[in-house]
Parts: C-alpha cells; structure tokens; sequence
C-alpha cells in the first residue's frame, strides 16, 4: 500500500517537472520572438541611420542651406606642437 503512495508522489512530481519546463519553453519562445524583432528593428535603424549619414544627402541639405565646398586651393592647415607632458 505504501508503494502506491511513493509511485502517485513520483507520478505527480514528473508531471510537475514536464508542466515547469512546458512554461519555461513557452517563456523561452517569447524571448526569442523578442529578440528577432529587436534585431530587425536594429537593422532598420542602421539603415535609416546610413541613408541619413549619406554624403549626396548631406551635400544637397548643406547646398541648400548656401553652403558651398571649400576651394581645395585655398584650404590650410594649422600645424599645433605636441602637447608638453
């Protein structure tokens, strides 16, 4: 009679533990559906951030704000001394 008790104690412990992982997996789905979605929305915002980091892009914005080039003949550099430490 006791032995029937301890096999009903297991049985109930088995299905314990299936229910547990069960909800871990779901859980676990969850996560991943989450992080497929976070790389998609990075790889849209690279994109974006890429098209906005265009040179033709910025050269119309700057040309119509009345910016024009620098005249590559004209143009100096100014040569600063290491800093002293």
């Amino acid at each position: 009679m006791v032995w029937i008790a301890v096999v009903a104690v297991l049985l109930a412990g088995v299905v314990a533990l299936n229910v547990a992982v069960l909800r871990l997996n779901v859980q676990l789905s969850k996560v991943n559906a989450e992080r497929t979605q976070l790389r998609a929305d990075k790889q849209a915002l690279a994109s974006q951030l890429s098209l906005a980091a265009a040179t033709t892009r910025i050269q119309t914005l700057a040309h119509r704000d009345g910016l024009i080039p620098a005249d590559p003949t004209q143009t100096t550099y100014v040569r600063l001394r290491p800093r002293a430490r």
